[in-house]
């Protein structure tokens, strides 16, 4: 059902705005370090209505000590809960629509259903560390009837391989996140290879039933006379092979716009 989307704020000064909309979290674990951050664009909005954004998101993971990264085996991002995804209208893809394919060839097959798109870098061990990189691209999708995403990572040399990585999308009815990204991580190279960092920018602006829309859209609704705020934007839970986990939040910040 559709709905009006407002961010909740929390009243700060510009400066703290500017300071949230750029950090970076890091966490480490015995040998194993993560970071995570993300941000969203534009962040100057509208107060009273949703207008369109993009969110990204950026992790990468690395050793203390240089050894190979275990595998990431889960990952679940939840973002603020008035921020809506909206995927009416949008053409779908299936994940076996996207396996073994390169990315010329994915887009051949899913190009309508693109909602998002970055790079990753990877490492793969054969007789000993191999680094790969390559493209990563978002598709809508459906899982059991219901709006889903589809990752898609090609990488042509000096490893080639294609990972898809479906990602199912909830919602939960209280506290700040609302909106639930979640996923279980396929094995990589017979289970020798890690992606070691991701970005990932979503977002899409189209039309359907003669209106223009978009697949994410937020506001910034911060009382009258209160024109900047800072609230919790995006939480990410990782979990790694032993069972290595790692939480963090992220706090952002936005202003409301001239004809706000």
């Amino acid at each position: 059902m559709r709905r009006r989307v407002l961010i909740p704020a929390l009243v700060a000064l510009l400066t703290v705005v500017a300071g949230a909309s750029s950090s970076a979290e890091t966490r480490q674990v015995e040998n194993l370090r993560l970071t995570f951050s993300g941000n969203f664009t534009p962040n100057v909005l509208p107060r009273e209505r949703a207008a369109p954004v993009d969110v990204s998101i950026h992790g990468k993971v690395a050793t203390t000590d240089g050894s190979h990264p275990p595998p990431l085996r889960w990952i679940e991002v939840e973002l603020n809960r008035n921020g809506r995804v909206q995927s009416e209208g949008l053409p779908t893809c299936s994940a076996p629509t996207l396996q073994s394919t390169s990315t010329q060839t994915a887009l051949a097959r899913c190009g309508a259903a693109r909602v998002g798109r970055g790079d990753f870098n990877a490492e793969v061990i054969l007789g000993r560390p191999i680094p790969v990189s390559g493209k990563v691209y978002a598709f809508n999708s459906r899982r059991k009837g219901k709006p889903a995403l589809l990752l898609h990572l090609f990488a042509g040399a000096p490893v080639r391989f294609t990972l898809v990585v479906p990602l199912t999308i909830g919602h939960r009815r209280t506290g700040n996140f609302g909106t639930v990204l979640r996923a279980r991580i396929p094995k990589l190279g017979g289970d020798l290879g890690s992606v070691t960092q991701i970005n990932l920018t979503i977002g899409r602006r189209y039309s359907f039933a003669g209106k223009r829309r978009s697949y994410i859209s937020a506001a910034c609704s911060t009382p009258r006379g209160i024109d900047s705020a800072v609230f919790p934007f995006a939480r990410g839970t990782f979990r790694f092979e032993a069972h290595r986990e790692f939480r963090e939040t992220l706090l952002r910040g936005c202003r409301v716009s001239g004809s706000g």
